[in-house]
């Protein structure tokens, strides 16, 4: 893979951004390199993923999204060939779409695939997938639902499922945090290539970092060059802008513009550095960014029904979530007890996952009241068998230390029809909000 290679010598002409340059075929758009108008945002989580209402590239979103189908097949391939007690498949003979259909109808669970797979590896696809809509001009909430899209029909409940049942932190933590890494390797990739595409000196060290940031994109043009045509609709190009200083002193009207860029088959690169005056309005900052995705850690005391028959204990917690308004968040929680038999002493695990919807009174202020309320399922000792569905309400205190930082407490009452059990949950936690944080804080 190539990243652009920079012009030794600017220009020194001056000419209005507004009638600079001609994107060649093949290069990509950034929406924040567009021009919006700020009615765009009126609607912050209206999803244009469909209708490519705002100059998004859906032929390329639509090209690449064909490319993976089948990069998805060669990758269970790979997955199928390793062992089993490390990626948890079930590699019986049964009839494929029967497999399909039992694992489907039985999800989606709390899944034992180890750690590095389903914290690591599923963000990393998420990024992937985020990746191939953010690179085709579209929003970063727009990337995220179809990164979400993709992880959940695609693969989840798709090539996935012909292996194994559903995870349900895989549907949470694929498109959630790859929302987080792939933004992170979008910029990382485009501050390569605009840096001219070597890292620590090396063009073959950056060559292959920029594959590993986007792969799909990496293997569409290597098709492309192998083909001799331009099969899939690949390429990557940006823009790059810094205030330079004029004659007569002063920057706030000149940028230095450069351009860097990839043909769709791998092997045309091209740059340019200009100067131009800066006569067109920037877009409007989107409201919706990876700053409303947050994680939290704390401790929760676990007031367990006897009918559990197990000691309540205190235990580690932890969440994922979106926060989307000052007002309003959603969250999926999981907590792991040591516990022991009330009748036998003997050492059994407690687990309890739930998703959650939270409301915030006085979203202006730093201390907010709020309720919450949701559904999810303990278990102990792993045995589904022991699988109780709950539903829970509570009430808690939200503390925002500064735009990334915050603390909250609540009381949270489970209620289980299949045990007719009340648990009582006490829960202390501190959280983290990515990027920039909560907005206008």
């Amino acid at each position: 893979m190539s990243g652009g290679v920079s012009a030794h010598e600017p220009a020194t002409d001056v000419v209005p951004l507004t009638s600079v340059y001609a994107v060649p075929s093949g290069s990509n758009s950034v929406w924040e390199q567009e021009a919006h108008d700020a009615a765009v945002y009126h609607s912050p989580y209206r999803v244009s993923l469909f209708s490519a209402e705002n100059g998004e590239d859906e032929e390329r979103l639509w090209s690449q999204t064909k490319s993976i189908f089948w990069y998805g097949v060669g990758v269970a391939g790979f997955i199928a060939l390793l062992p089993s007690d490390l990626t948890n498949w079930d590699k019986s003979d049964d009839r494929l779409l029967e497999k399909w259909w039992d694992n489907v109808r039985h999800g989606p669970v709390w899944d034992r695939d180890v750690w590095y797979i389903n914290y690591i590896g599923h963000p990393y696809f998420g990024g992937v997938y985020y990746q191939i809509a953010r690179k085709s001009g579209y929003r970063q909430w727009d990337a995220f639902v179809y990164s979400f899209m993709m992880s959940t029909f695609y693969w989840e409940y798709g090539v996935e499922a012909f292996a194994e049942i559903p995870a349900v932190q895989d549907l949470v933590v694929t498109p959630v945090l790859g929302w987080v890494y792939g933004e992170w390797a979008f910029n990382k990739e485009r501050e390569i290539i605009l840096g001219g595409g070597k890292v620590w000196g090396s063009e073959w060290v950056g060559n292959t970092t920029l594959f590993l940031l986007d792969p799909v994109d990496t293997i569409g043009r290597g098709i492309n060059h192998w083909l001799g045509r331009d099969l899939i609709k690949a390429g990557t190009g940006y823009l790059g802008f810094q205030e330079v200083p004029v004659a007569g002193g002063g920057s706030d009207t000149q940028l230095t513009l450069r351009l860097s860029y990839q043909f769709g088959d791998g092997e045309a690169r091209q740059a340019l550095q200009r100067r131009y005056t800066h006569t067109s309005p920037m877009s409007v900052v989107d409201p919706v960014d990876f700053g409303i995705v947050g994680i939290s850690v704390g401790g929760r005391y676990l007031d367990l029904d006897t009918k559990w028959g197990v000691e309540s204990v205190w235990a580690p917690t932890a969440s994922l979530g979106l926060y989307y308004t000052a007002n309003f968040s959603s969250r999926l929680s999981y907590t792991r007890a040591d516990t022991r038999s009330l009748q036998t002493g003997e050492a059994m695990t407690y687990e309890n996952y739930s998703f959650d919807l939270q409301y915030y009174f006085g979203a202006d202020q730093p201390l907010r009241p709020y309720v919450t309320g949701g559904i999810g399922e303990s278990l102990l000792d792993q045995d589904r068998d022991t699988t109780s569905f709950q539903v829970n309400a509570g009430l808690g205190l939200h503390y925002q230390l500064s735009p990334n930082w915050a603390l909250q407490a609540d009381w949270v009452h489970y209620y289980s029809g299949k045990l007719g059990s009340h648990d009582d949950s006490f829960v202390g936690q501190l959280i983290y909000r990515f990027g920039g944080g909560e907005r206008g804080w």
